[in-house]
C-alpha cells in the first residue's frame, strides 16, 4: 500500500496531467476526507465507480514517479543543496522550489 502522504506529494507534481473526474474525485477522497459513498452520492455514479476512479488515479502518479522522477530528484537536489557551504548560492537555488 502507497504512503497517503506520499500521493498527495506525487499528486502536486502530476495533477495537472490528470483528468478532470480524476482530480476530483482523487480531491474529494484525500483532501476533503468524503467517503467512497459521500462521493458516488455526490457524483451520481456507484461506490465502486469512484474506488476505481481513486485507484487509476493512484496507478498514474506512481506510473508518472516511475518515468519521471521529479520527486526523486527533488530530494536529490536537496541533499545537494544542503552540503552547499555558499549560502548565497544555497538561497538562490531554494527560491527555485519555491
Amino acid at each position: 500500500m502507497v504512503d497517503r502522504n506520499n500521493l498527495i506529494i506525487l499528486y502536486d507534481y502530476y495533477g495537472e496531467l490528470l483528468n478532470d473526474d480524476n482530480r476530483k474525485y482523487f480531491e474529494e477522497y484525500y483532501f476533503d476526507n468524503l467517503s467512497l459513498g459521500e462521493i458516488a452520492e455526490n457524483s451520481g455514479i456507484s461506490r465502486n465507480a469512484v474506488h476505481k476512479h481513486i485507484k487509476s488515479t493512484e496507478s498514474k502518479l506512481l506510473f508518472y514517479e516511475e518515468k519521471l522522477k521529479l520527486l526523486e530528484k527533488e530530494k536529490k537536489l536537496k541533499i545537494i543543496i544542503s552540503k552547499l557551504k555558499d549560502e548565497k548560492l544555497k538561497v538562490e537555488i531554494e527560491k527555485i522550489f519555491d
